[in-house]
């Protein structure tokens, strides 16, 4: 039997910058690099990995074409990538970037901050890498910006409010890539296209072959995208996420069982993948406004 190889992990930022040829950064818990001052250019020796803090980062000039799902991207510019602690990376070749800058922060350094909790709620941390923010030359400025300002800020010697002002440029930096992320959901028009086919045409496939109904986490990984990622682009696309598609879906599967068969509405309900009628009753008079029953009932009433 093959041994799985463990994921390299490098729980501090001291620890990253040693691998990568850097200076050590003068406070341990937050640091600003770029990418040009690496020693290290080439980190496929790490393989699978992992960091124990979060990394933001603006990739340029990559090492080849660089392709993020059925695309072929510029890869002259702006690239926006977003690294949570002990996610599982994979270096490719295809994604090394030879020029930008990244911004590299501890969990422990949000301590006593409400950023500590809600920087969870900022869902591109769990986006895939193939899911990353492409930034226009004018949002890049607006980023680094915040980089470098963060930088100077953190290489000065701490005072009261050195820490105040810091974590008020990171959630500056976490607003700006909300708006940057809701932009190239509304402008990317092919793609939006292609993912609702694709959404579309698997639900119908599910629904027709087999017997309940599927998660946001088997949707999503049919899709080949990350759960985030697919609701936060359903909700700008369309207003809903990933979870009301389904129902919506199972609202229409619904219809048609009630209307095209002897089925009891148990029966359906089963079949539907509900453990509890109950459970089926309720979700179709939330989006119906009647019963499953009553639906039933009315359309017989209209022959």
């Amino acid at each position: 039997m093959k041994k799985i190889k463990k994921p390299y992990i490098l729980e501090t930022i001291s620890e990253q910058h040693k691998y990568l040829g850097l200076l050590m950064p003068n406070n341990p818990l937050i640091n600003v690099f770029r990418f040009e001052d690496m020693k290290i250019q080439d980190l496929e020796s790490l393989g699978h990995f992992m960091l124990g803090f979060y990394c933001i980062s603006i990739k340029k000039n990559f090492k080849g074409e660089l392709k993020y799902g059925q695309q072929y991207y510029d890869h002259n510019k702006g690239v926006m990538t977003f690294i949570s602690p002990n996610q599982l990376l994979l270096h490719n070749r295809e994604e090394s970037s030879s020029e930008g800058i990244c911004l590299c922060f501890h969990p422990e350094f949000l301590n006593g901050y409400l950023l500590r909790k809600t920087v969870k709620n900022y869902g591109f941390f769990s986006y895939k890498i193939n899911e990353a923010l492409y930034i226009s030359e004018q949002e890049e400025k607006i980023i680094e910006h915040i980089f470098e300002s963060i930088k100077i800020e953190s290489n000065k010697k701490f005072d009261a409010f050195s820490k105040d002002v810091i974590i008020a440029q990171i959630e500056l930096l976490l607003q700006y890539s909300n708006r940057f992320y809701n932009r190239q959901f509304s402008s990317s028009k092919q793609m939006n296209e292609d993912i609702l086919i694709r959404l579309e045409n698997l639900l119908d496939n599910y629904f027709n072959h087999q017997n309940g109904f599927p998660t946001v986490q088997y949707v999503s990984k049919q899709l080949n995208i990350s759960p985030n990622y697919l609701s936060n682009f359903l909700r700008n696309t369309t207003g809903q996420t990933t979870q009301q598609h389904i129902h919506n879906k199972v609202i229409e599967k619904a219809k048609q069982l009630l209307t095209t068969t002897v089925l009891s509405i148990g029966e359906i309900a089963y079949q539907l993948g509900f453990e509890y009628p109950q459970s089926f009753n309720k979700l179709f008079k939330n989006k119906v406004n009647i019963s499953p029953l009553e639906y039933r009932n009315s359309f017989l009433n209209k022959l």
